[in-house]
């Protein structure tokens, strides 16, 4: 079992129809047909989303998110339309919303990866490939590969894994043009972001982006390089063949699966709530990679 261990329901705003509750954000339309994306301070792990929220989440990666669509402007278009709450909304939405442009969106997470880890890590344990492509022998947890690389996977539902893909794969789904386009445009991003995190003490080790067609231009969507799309590890730690600190909810998992949470990720319960300590030291981290990236002081 995974999903939600408590769903919630979502706010009722004149105007707005409620469109999805998704495992951090609420999708509603407007009257204009624009979306409107709300990022909750919901957190998942394990493909499970958890009982307890992350004060401030949603508006950290919001404004984290805003930020880089910015320092990419020029390279991809974005979705965004406005930050302006919509009328009526609640008060705690502020901060955490954006009215975006209602997009065709592919079937893709488009993952890019500077580093091997994670999945990409367990297939090339086994075959020395990450979604087919092949690489050098020799590499650990954490090593930097040669030349970033794209590597697709499939979108889950709400308590589903994500599913790495081959590039053949994705041009079979939305065609080879499509595919061209999505790969040339992840590895610029990563490319872009990868420098200036690099300036600011911070490794992108891999992160994920979303795209759409606004007629026949591919727009950047969701969220963008933030702790939980992404990634962060400190450079002046990084190590490789070991598992990296990070700047995400790498403390929430290591806790989940401590003898402290008492808690079976292989049984069917839910996980249990998040300690207080467990909640601000997650919070931290979250802040830390926005002041880090940004050189803003979060308030």
């Amino acid at each position: 079992m995974s999903g939600f261990v408590e769903k919630p329901e979502p706010v009722e705003v004149p105007g707005l129809v409620h469109l999805h509750t998704g495992k951090v954000r609420e999708l509603y339309q407007n009257a204009a047909g624009d979306l409107v994306m709300v990022a909750s301070d919901r957190l998942s792990a394990y493909d499970w989303v958890l009982p307890t929220e992350i004060p401030d989440k949603g508006r950290v990666l919001t404004q984290l998110s805003l930020w880089w669509f910015d320092k990419l402007a020029d390279l991809v278009p974005n979705h965004v339309i406005s930050t302006e709450l919509p009328e009526g909304a609640p008060a705690d939405w502020a901060g955490r919303t954006l009215i975006c442009k209602s997009l065709k969106m592919l079937p893709v997470e488009c993952v890019a990866r500077g580093y091997l880890t994670g999945s990409g890590l367990a297939e090339y344990q086994e075959s020395r490939t990450v979604c087919g492509l092949a690489l050098p022998e020799g590499l650990v947890d954490g090593s930097e590969l040669p030349g970033p690389i794209f590597t697709p996977a499939t979108k889950a539902e709400v308590g589903e894994h994500d599913e790495n893909v081959s590039y053949e794969e994705v041009a079979r789904q939305v065609g080879a043009e499509t595919a061209a386009q999505l790969r040339q445009a992840t590895l610029a991003v990563y490319g872009r972001a990868r420098d200036i995190a690099r300036d600011r003490g911070i490794l992108l080790a891999d992160t994920k982006f979303e795209f759409g067609f606004e007629n026949d231009t591919l727009v950047l969507a969701d969220e963008v390089l933030t702790p939980d799309s992404s990634r962060f590890w400190p450079a002046d730690e990084w190590q490789p063949g070991r598992a990296q600190p990070s700047f995400d909810k790498q403390y929430v998992r290591d806790w989940l699966t401590s003898a402290e949470s008492g808690w079976d990720r292989r049984s069917e319960q839910p996980p249990p709530p998040l300690p207080e300590h467990v909640v601000e030291a997650t919070r931290a981290k979250y802040v830390e990679a926005y002041e880090r990236l940004t050189g803003n002081t979060w308030s």
